[in-house]
């Protein structure tokens, strides 16, 4: 196991697991869902945390892009995951970040903690889980400052 914080990655256009999240991350803070498909397999299991508004298991990349980016792009401003620092081992790539964005419904700042768990397998993202304060996140959605 390897822990790899992000400013000290360097970053290659390879299959390894860490290139490929990294490469992940990099589309969605650009809003290339394209590009962000193209690191997932075709049977990506993407679950986003029960109590989570998005919760449940998208699977496809297109299944992922629409049911969970997109929505995650209507319902909050400037929504990004800050990915910090990478555990590897093997094909499991554990990414410690942060999440930012303010709520579109009721201008609420988000500023979480989050995990998120990949398995990557020939170049792809074949698995990814969520980690995340669930409470915090309701609760930028349903209070006005």
């Amino acid at each position: 196991m390897i822990e790899i914080p992000r400013s000290e990655m360097s970053f290659a256009e390879s299959d390894a697991p860490a290139d490929v999240v990294r490469r992940q991350y990099l589309a969605s803070a650009r809003g290339d869902l394209a590009a962000l498909r193209a690191t997932l397999a075709e049977d990506v299991e993407w679950t986003e945390m029960a109590g989570f508004p998005l919760g449940g298991t998208y699977r496809t990349p297109k299944g992922v892009t629409g049911g969970v980016m997109e929505r995650l792009a209507a319902d909050w401003e400037d929504w990004t995951a800050h990915d910090d620092s990478y555990v590897v081992a093997g094909e499991n790539v554990v990414v410690l970040a942060r999440y930012t964005a303010v709520n579109r419904a009721t201008r609420r700042p988000l500023d979480v903690r989050v995990a998120h768990h990949f398995t990557v397998r020939g170049g792809r993202i074949v698995r990814f889980e969520q980690f995340v304060d669930t409470a915090l996140v309701r609760e930028a959605m349903t209070h006005t400052p």
